[in-house]
């Protein structure tokens, strides 16, 4: 018997999700729009291949309840060749959840189709109010998130070892039932209020029959056009862009969204037998511009210098007069112009970010960044075989790996703007990754050992292609 790759179902399912989420949230489609627009003048110097890839590139999340319902999805990703990567602590913003990532983590799954999606789960511990703990528990403890069809499918596909062409069109069909949107609570509207005063992400998580998917994520080359240019589009951006400032040399990521939109909601009261109208806001549209994958010692010296500004950001930036000179009638002359908060706020960074190197040369010779090396066909080396004689030759090339992981602080930013107002993100959390991983039912698999491979396997291959050993 045949089965679908891996890769063909991650294909099949990403390209259904977004086509649910321009159905459900009409503006993601306009920022589909946008995000293309952007991109097309800037995709020249772009390979077949890195086009391809960013076309289908997209991540999505989703915030689940319960330890079943968590390691269920993983279960459900692995079949598209997902694993969990990383371990991230949302508490850093007050946020009582924390997630992983499930994405491919082999370089050429990572060419083919990157999708990935940010899982959140809710932590009890973090919930202060007793009764409100145990409302959530018993809330979610009446739930099942996944069709008795998808578990059907999904363990005669853990038993066969893959899913026919048939069977992935009815898998991926029923998997999308998980990521709805359900506009009827499971709570009451007090109860919801109750849930939304200790958390707006718990009311979230614990009031819907099922895990909604809170947002798509498109790639875009120019994140910055992106950010001002969606008033004009008629789509309300978030006040900044998360991450690293613009820089010659993109590094790990850099991520904006539209606000989140208010959604009707009926709230079913069980002792009345009545419904109440009432608003739900928490699902919005992101954009991610990706930059390149920073070793430990790289991301050292950018939580450093990141920590640093934020720090010296004394509040939450916001739109700032500037005098600029201008020619015109009359002669030289000052004005005043309005700066918008991003701006400001990337000004800000840009200050402290003047210590990182921004060039791809001293990026390498500093260790701060992983690459792949190849082979250029057809060059013979002159001065030696080691790898700056390669270089020097151009025997050899180098890329920087692309940063296909997730920054806790711009997450929690992301979640912080549309759950409620935009606060500054200064906590450092309480992690428990040996909980989380509890739950999950597995290790998270550490994102640096990733890198560090891809970049060992390139050169393993140069140093083989020359007749060396590594």
């Amino acid at each position: 018997m045949t089965y679908i790759s891996t890769n063909s179902l991650r294909s099949k399912f990403s390209a259904a999700l977004s086509d649910l989420y321009k159905n459900e949230v009409p503006l993601y489609g306009k920022l589909i729009e946008l995000v293309h627009d952007t991109n097309k003048p800037l995709l020249g110097p772009l390979s077949a291949e890195e086009r391809a890839r960013l076309s289908q590139e997209r991540h999505g999340a989703i915030r689940v309840g319960t330890p079943d319902e968590l390691k269920t999805l993983a279960r459900i990703f692995a079949q598209m060749g997902m694993s969990p990567v990383g371990y991230y602590d949302l508490s850093v913003a007050g946020h009582p959840v924390h997630a992983t990532a499930f994405r491919p983590i082999e370089h050429a799954a990572l060419l083919i189709n990157p999708f990935r999606v940010f899982c959140s789960l809710l932590r009890f511990d973090l919930i202060p109010d007793p009764e409100i703990r145990q409302l959530a528990q018993e809330t979610l403890a009446r739930r099942n998130i996944f069709t008795p069809k998808l578990i059907t499918l999904l363990e005669q596909a853990e038993k066969d070892g893959g899913l026919t062409e048939a069977s992935a069109t009815t898998f991926v069909s029923e998997a999308l039932e998980t990521f709805k949107w359900h506009s009827t609570a499971t709570v009451s509207s007090y109860e919801y209020e109750r849930l939304s005063d200790v958390s707006k992400l718990v009311a979230d998580i614990v009031s819907f029959p099922g895990p909604h998917i809170n947002h798509l994520t498109p790639c875009t080359l120019d994140i910055d056009v992106v950010q001002e240019s969606m008033i004009s589009r008629g789509i309300p951006p978030k006040s900044v862009i998360e991450g690293p400032p613009a820089r010659l040399c993109p590094i790990l990521l850099r991520q904006t969204s539209f606000r989140a939109l208010e959604e009707r909601v009926i709230f079913e009261n069980s002792l009345t037998h009545s419904q109440t109208l009432g608003h739900h806001t928490a699902r919005f549209g992101e954009i991610e511009s990706r930059g390149a994958a920073l070793t430990p010692k790289g991301r050292q010296l950018f939580d450093d210098l990141f920590d640093q500004a934020r720090a010296t950001e004394v509040t939450s930036p916001s739109a700032s007069h500037v005098e600029i000179e201008v020619d015109g009638e009359g002669g030289h002359r000052k004005e005043k112009v309005e700066e918008s908060a991003n701006v400001v706020h990337q000004r800000h960074l840009s200050k402290f970010f003047a210590q990182f190197p921004d060039s791809w040369e001293r990026l390498r010779g500093l260790e701060l960044v992983f690459f792949k090396y190849e082979v250029v066909e057809g060059k013979s080396p002159t001065k030696g075989t080691s790898l700056e004689a390669l270089l020097a030759a151009g025997c050899v090339t180098y890329k920087p790996l692309t940063y296909e992981d997730f920054l806790p602080a711009s997450a929690a930013g992301i979640f912080a703007s549309n759950l409620s107002k935009e606060v500054k993100v200064t906590s450092k959390g309480t992690p428990d990754q040996d909980g989380f991983e509890k739950a999950l039912g597995k290790s998270v698999v550490d994102p640096n050992e990733i890198y560090a491979e891809t970049q060992r396997r390139s050169l393993e291959e140069v140093y083989s292609h020359f007749g060396r050993a590594l």
